[in-house]
């Protein structure tokens, strides 16, 4: 069994220059996210982003996956394949990315919201999932375990009656994509390894409006809902160092980008 790499200084900052490369990627993104733009556009925009940065897409090949994003809308909780399907009013739109550069990754994921008449059960699952990763993040602490950020989130969700998804959890992240430790996002407080200096790990709630349980499309890729209703998914990379948290990926600019764009819905 693999153990936790501990990451230098010096090679945590490489993983925040990677990780803020994937914050431009998505505000790139969500530039162009309109009803009736397919989502493979939405992919070769980011595909051609991160190339034109000196990066490399994370996720291309990754396991035989086809795309540079991870495109999953309304009951698709993960791992949706960008293709022909043209983005509706009221859509949810999960949007995870992931960039290799200077020998190190990158992987953040946000939900946008489609403007729409009735939209207010939406945006207050997305608003509940972003509390979840803000929440698991500030339990990434220095002396905490793995199972205090998953104990956090997990009450928080189903405090407001939400699903927690079991099936797919956070992890490690560094020269490869996923590295030891899984970060759930639920369990129990005081369980799990201990967060040591030097450890980096994605933080990624996923979260259903109604029950927990996920099924796997015939692509053998896209993760949906059981009972079709909505998920969000809001991911950050977060170090453990000595000073305490530091969250090495930003929504600062997708968010801005948000406000500029009439179709979209800030949360």
């Amino acid at each position: 069994m693999s153990k936790v790499i501990l990451k230098t200084s010096e090679e945590i900052e490489l993983i925040r220059i990677s990780s803020l490369l994937v914050g431009d990627t998505h505000a790139e993104v969500a530039k162009h996210i309109r009803p009736g733009i397919k989502t493979s556009e939405l992919d070769k925009i980011a595909e051609t982003f991160i190339r034109d940065m000196g990066g490399i897409p994370s996720f291309k090949g990754f396991g035989g996956f086809p795309a540079s994003l991870c495109i999953s809308v309304n009951q698709a909780v993960v791992h949706g394949i960008p293709g022909n399907y043209e983005i509706q009013p009221g859509d949810v739109l999960s949007v995870d990315c992931g960039v290799f550069k200077n020998g190190f990754h990158g992987d953040s994921a946000y939900t946008y919201l489609i403007q729409d008449e009735q939209i207010e059960d939406k945006k207050k699952l997305l608003k509940i999932t972003l509390e979840c990763l803000e929440i698991g993040c500030t339990f990434a602490a220095p002396g905490n375990r793995v199972g205090d950020i998953g104990s956090a989130i997990q009450k928080h969700a189903e405090k407001h009656g939400y699903g927690v998804v079991r099936e797919l959890v956070g992890h490690g992240l560094g020269r490869e994509l996923h590295e030891k430790p899984e970060v759930p996002n639920y369990g129990k407080a005081g369980s799990g390894p201990l967060l040591k200096p030097g450890t980096t790990i994605c933080i990624e709630p996923m979260i259903n409006m109604g029950t927990k349980a996920v099924k796997t499309l015939a692509d053998k890729w896209t993760i949906v809902t059981a009972d079709a209703k909505p998920s969000a998914h809001f991911e950050h990379v977060v170090a453990i160092t000595e000073q305490g948290t530091e969250i090495l990926s930003s929504f600062l600019k997708i968010e801005e980008e948000i406000k500029k764009n009439e179709y979209l819905v800030s949360i």
